[in-house]
């Protein structure tokens, strides 16, 4: 049985790949949506090597029992190492790692240094205004017009905190996958934390301070009116 491991393996990495982007959108987690083509095929290919493997490994065996019966010895070899590869690639297909968190976020350096400062597009008309953290923080940190003065604004995000208790929305932005996600956080005040990890939608003011593209004006900062708990969204990730 253990000259099967590798088809096996392969097998298995397949059907977890399929799994998260064909039968589903927890790929989402991973990687961005232009992706999924490329994913179903690796798994489709990865399921074919498979069961093509299984195929030759299993006339390769019977042709060795033929051999076996007429000298009377055994000749089976193959690593057992290859039953080991089995478990990683069962728990991926059983158990999807869920999207980067808090922990991610928290490793997220706040070095924002004075780029493109300048005039940005008016915002929609009528309040309250449904914006990506990512365009919050560009507003906030670049936009000399200040077209978010007096105007109410609406973002939805993950909740993460500091030793000192201050409470972020928060967002990951990726530009292919997760391995380079980038935080985007907002400090929300006049409003108690929820629960770390969770996700809220917030409504509330911009609340202007520190120099544009300075230090001191990360991280920007809502007064929020309204805090609702919301699910985590199909696709947890902004798009750089």
């Amino acid at each position: 049985m253990r000259r099967y491991g590798p088809a096996l393996v392969l097998v298995l990495c397949g059907g977890a790949v399929l799994r998260i982007s064909l039968f589903s959108e927890l790929y989402l987690r991973y990687v961005q949506q232009g992706l999924r083509p490329y994913l179903i095929a690796s798994g489709v290919l990865l399921l074919v090597l498979g069961t093509v493997g299984a195929v030759v490994v299993g006339r390769g065996t019977r042709d060795e029992d033929r051999h076996e019966h007429a000298d009377g010895h055994d000749h089976s070899h193959g690593p057992r190492v290859a039953r080991l590869l089995v478990v990683p690639a069962l728990a991926l297909l059983l158990f999807p790692p869920p999207a980067l968190g808090s922990y991610s976020a928290e490793r997220e350096a706040a070095g924002y240094a004075a780029q493109g400062i300048g005039t940005f597009p008016a915002l929609p008309e009528g309040d309250p205004v449904d914006l990506a953290l990512g365009e919050f923080t560009s507003r906030a940190l670049y936009d000399s017009g200040r077209t978010m003065r007096n105007r109410t604004i609406r973002m939805t995000g993950f909740v993460t905190k500091d030793d000192e208790g201050t409470w972020y929305l928060t967002r990951l932005r990726v530009s292919c996958c997760a391995a380079d996600a980038r935080a985007d956080r907002i400090e929300v005040r006049e409003a108690g934390a929820p629960a770390v990890d969770s996700w809220v939608s917030v409504t509330g003011t911009w609340v202007p301070k520190g120099r544009l593209g300075s230090d001191e004006a990360w991280p920007p900062v809502l007064a929020a009116t309204d805090v609702r708990h919301v699910g985590q969204p199909e696709n947890p990730y902004e798009k750089r």
